[in-house]
């Protein structure tokens, strides 16, 4: 009796608990500014082909139907799902969502880009537009000294009320990032992304222009988690796992019965 009935079910095993796990971090992440839920994908592993379809079985007769064992699953990938979440109002002047398609860029230490929907930012010190771990928004925006107001309009344009002037200043422009895959992107955290070969290499421009999404003063994109969709996911991978248990204990069975009849 072959042990391939437990190597196929401890594929399963595997493969539901990695699926455990994306279900578990989108939960997490319910919260999180700009967070996209992502999806398990499985495949199928090798066939072992015992008889070819076609092939010869005696005279001029030909097997109608092939004999092939499939050797289990594995999760192949996990799909992000880039549907938009909800716009949250804030009121703060540097909360920033972007309705459409696009991501804000920002400088990470190492002096590379990185990209993020996350569009709760702060002022730095020395006056430039960051975010809260300190990660610079690019291009470069620095606000004046003693600005008591800051306007950001849908195409990013930056101005700022300064003591003094009559006329607002123009700070500069916001600058989105659009690509061809924006689901190849590589998540690294800090709500941060960065491109891959997958991706395509990013299009930036002006926010509303060239199918970039416009911007939104003062709101937030919360998660796109729907937690009634994750919780019925979730039962349904503890339900696959089960089986799956339940088929190594079966087999398992199996073995002790042959081996104590033989």
């Amino acid at each position: 009796m072959t042990y391939a009935p437990l190597q196929v079910a401890r594929t399963g095993l595997d493969a539901q608990s990695e699926r455990m796990r994306v279900i578990a971090n989108n939960l997490a992440n319910v919260n999180t500014t700009g967070f996209k839920r992502d999806r398990a994908e499985f495949q199928t592993l090798a066939y072992q082909q015992i008889t070819a379809a076609g092939a010869s079985s005696g005279g001029d007769n030909r097997y109608a139907i092939g004999l092939n064992l499939g050797t289990g699953v594995a999760v192949s990938g996990t799909g992000r799902i880039m549907s938009a979440g909800t716009l949250a109002t804030t009121d703060n002047p540097l909360d920033l969502a972007i309705e459409g398609d696009g991501f804000f860029q920002v400088e990470r230490p190492d002096g590379t880009t990185a990209y993020t929907r996350a569009g709760n930012f702060h002022l730095s010190s020395e006056g430039a537009i960051v975010t809260a771990d300190g990660a610079p928004l690019q291009p470069a925006l620095q606000i004046p000294e003693g600005a008591q107001g800051i306007t950001i309009a849908p195409d990013g344009t930056v101005t700022a009320s300064v003591a003094g002037q009559a006329e607002p200043v123009e700070v500069g422009q916001i600058e989105l990032a659009r690509f061809a895959n924006s689901a190849g992107l590589q998540a690294i955290g800090g709500n941060l992304y960065t491109e891959t070969a997958a991706s395509g290499t990013p299009q930036t421009g002006a926010a509303g222009s060239e199918g970039r999404g416009s911007l939104r003063q003062g709101f937030l994109e919360g998660s796109n988690v729907n937690i009634v969709q994750e919780l019925v996911d979730m039962i349904e991978t503890q339900r696959a796992y089960e089986v799956n248990s339940k088929m190594i204990s079966s087999t398992d069975e199996m073995l002790r019965t042959a081996n104590q009849q033989l």
